[in-house]
């Protein structure tokens, strides 16, 4: 079995609806051996990172950067994994009030600098919330787990 974590900081009802969609798309009936283990940035540490196979990030979009918790969840893990995860298959979702520009920037600037592997665009879900949020959230859990599944990634 590989293991996909997903950390995802789900402070409101909206945000939870996300994060429960990218865990149903991970959790397809079509994807055999494939592992989720979903938990918040608060509670995930460099452990969960090192027992994994890939990951999704989840955040919201908080004064144009990343939650306090996600960014609290990179401090504690950052140097413990930094020789140990170079390469890490993984992606990212951002609930943005506005744009979502320097929450994606900050993701990416901590991503490049631990070398994971970025495979997939990043999802921004931006402005007023959308049903297809979820839907695209979904599809976003389901291609990650299914490439894992695949061997892809």
């Amino acid at each position: 079995m590989k293991r996909l974590l997903i950390i995802a900081h789900a402070p409101s009802p909206n945000t939870l609806r996300l994060r429960d969609a990218v865990c149903a798309g991970a959790r397809h009936d079509d994807i055999e051996a494939v592992e989720v283990v979903v938990k918040p940035p608060l509670e995930a540490g460099p452990e969960d990172v090192l027992e994994c196979d890939a990951i999704i990030l989840g955040t919201t979009e908080n004064l144009g950067y990343m939650s306090g918790a996600l960014k609290d969840f990179f401090d504690r893990t950052y140097y413990p994994c930094l020789e140990k995860t170079q390469g890490l298959p993984f992606t990212y979702y951002v609930r943005a009030g506005h744009d979502g520009t320097g929450t994606c920037r900050a993701i990416d600037s901590i991503t490049t600098g631990l070398r994971w592997r970025r495979v997939h665009e990043p999802l921004v879900c931006r402005g007023e919330y959308r049903d297809h949020f979820e839907n695209d959230c979904r599809e976003l859990g389901l291609y990650v787990a299914a490439s894992l599944d695949a061997g892809l990634i």
